[in-house]
């Protein structure tokens, strides 16, 4: 979901590093970017430098491409010292999809929370050849586009494995209280929920520095989306607890290190603005829910621009989200229309 103007947020830096080069943003910290397949076309991943060898936080998706960029990345900024640990933010493709391959050149420690590793490790041997039934009934159930789903129901899905490659068994598991060394640094974890479970951000001690993954970014909310594996889902509740949570550990001149986007300072402005960015689509929704919808009639006032193919799946995750929120706090009602579909609608 896109938001709107970036107030006091500030860039210190205008443009990132070209596709497998580095950046110092400080003392022993990297920032390197990677290429994604995707709309959303990069992934930001940090090398902190522990002396003789390096922690390395996300990956970027495994393919050919991402391989020779690794290589280049680790003979030139990264010196052609060792991976020693790779920790992840949370579990999905385009932040973990690297980390087994590095894991065997190394021998590198995993470190994540038991939420990521559980389902990273699950997904990516889920290999599906076709959708599954619960997929089928999910996509029904939220009124996808009857053309959009003859097209997907005998289509391959997204599969974790086409993009990352295998996890080994085992891993250090991080848990909110931890503190970690790293990069010459003694770092606080604190948990965030909602875009992903248990997704670690990581919050020096010992200067300025926040590294945030997809919890929290620049320019841009994070998907929060409802799945065929738990369709009545409510992330949205647990995104918000933990933005008002992490919103206490804000600082002005506190420099975030994203996931996606540019680094940038301003963090207590940009917490505000993705919690209030979701209560005002919260807002709009209620207004269009008093004619029952599905949830794929939701997108214009959720996103406020046009759906294309190729965010569609994305945005009816997340219409569902926002449409399971507002039911759990019992404030809309829902029944099956004769295809499968719920019907929501605002309670009087």
């Amino acid at each position: 979901m896109k938001d709107g103007a970036s107030g006091t947020l500030r860039y210190p830096w205008a443009e990132p590093p070209a596709h497998g080069e580095a950046v110092e943003v400080a003392a022993g910290v990297l920032w390197i970017r990677l290429p994604l397949p995707m709309a959303l076309d990069h992934v930001n991943i940090y090398a902190l430098d522990d002396g003789d060898s390096w922690t390395i936080v996300d990956t970027g998706i495994h393919s050919k491409r991402s391989v020779r960029l690794w290589e280049s990345v680790l003979a030139g900024p990264l010196q052609g010292k060792p991976v020693g640990r790779v920790i992840l933010t949370h579990h999905h493709p385009d932040h973990v999809g690297m980390a087994g391959w590095l894991m065997d050149r190394f021998g590198a420690e995993l470190m994540t929370s038991r939420t990521a590793w559980l389902m990273a490790r699950m997904l990516i041997l889920d290999e599906e050849e076709r959708p599954t039934e619960q997929a089928l009934a999910y996509w029904r159930s939220a009124g996808m586009d009857p053309e959009i789903f003859e097209a997907r129901r005998n289509d391959r899905p997204y599969n974790f494995a086409d993009v990352c490659y295998p996890l080994p068994v085992g891993y250090t598991r991080m848990k909110q209280g931890n503190v970690i060394r790293a990069g010459g640094r003694e770092w606080d974890v604190h948990m965030g929920n909602g875009h992903a479970p248990e997704h670690v951000t990581l919050w020096s001690r010992d200067d300025n520095l926040v590294l945030a993954g997809d919890q929290i970014i620049a320019s841009i909310s994070p998907n929060i989306g409802v799945y065929p594996t738990e369709p009545d889902a409510d992330p949205l509740s647990d995104w918000m607890e933990a933005c008002e949570r992490l919103a206490d550990l804000a600082r002005d001149d506190q420099l975030v290190l994203s996931g996606h986007k540019l680094p940038f300072t301003g963090l207590p402005v940009r917490m505000r603005q993705l919690i209030d960015n979701h209560h005002g689509a919260l807002r709009r929704l209620r207004a269009h829910l008093e004619t029952p919808r599905v949830a794929a009639d939701c997108f214009a006032p959720l996103f406020k621009r046009k759906i294309d193919r190729g965010t569609y799946g994305l945005a009816l995750v997340e219409a569902v989200a926002h449409l399971n929120h507002l039911h759990h706090a019992g404030e809309v009602s829902r029944r099956r229309r004769s295809d499968g579909a719920w019907l929501w609608q605002m309670k009087e």
